[in-house]
């Protein structure tokens, strides 16, 4: 399993996170257009995330489309936004999310849900395989992979 950042590591690194992030989110326009995973005919063209793991997003987004193609991208889900800030405790726990932060982002929840063994979520079949490897390359951990569950969920690791 590979390593996560804690909370303390967190706190040190990108600042307590708060209600309204107004003092670390930004911006980011999106290299190609997702829609909103629980309204599927709502184009998202743009997200906020912690304006430290922007640059590192953006490029792994942009390296998705590069890599995968927008049609190929569409088929397989991965422009299902599923959300990246959210300031709430994690499911089922008293710490803060790491989308509280804004240094996650959840991809096609429908078929890589939270409980789903990784085993059996989409993101684990053999034709996402270079969407692991260009989060992997920008530092983003998939919880699928390294915790066994949640699937959708990719987040900074350092």
């Amino acid at each position: 399993m590979e390593i996560m950042i804690t909370t303390q590591q967190l706190i040190a690194k990108y600042g307590k996170p708060t209600q309204d992030g107004k003092a670390y989110l930004v911006s980011i326009a999106l290299p190609f257009p997702m829609r909103l995973a629980w309204d599927k005919n709502t184009k998202v063209t743009k997200m906020r995330c912690h304006k430290l793991i922007a640059q590192k997003l953006s490029n792994a987004l942009l390296e998705i489309l590069q890599v995968y193609g927008l049609p190929k991208i569409q088929e397989l889900g991965i422009d299902l936004f599923g959300g990246c800030f959210n300031f709430r405790a994690m499911r089922g726990g008293s710490d803060y999310s790491r989308h509280s932060w804004a240094v996650a982002i959840d991809l096609d929840p429908e078929r890589n849900q939270l409980k789903t063994p990784y085993s059996k979520a989409n993101f684990s079949k053999p034709e996402y395989a270079k969407l692991h490897e260009i989060f992997e390359k920008h530092g983003f951990i998939n919880l699928g992979k390294a915790k066994g569950y949640d699937a959708m969920h990719w987040e900074i690791k350092e």
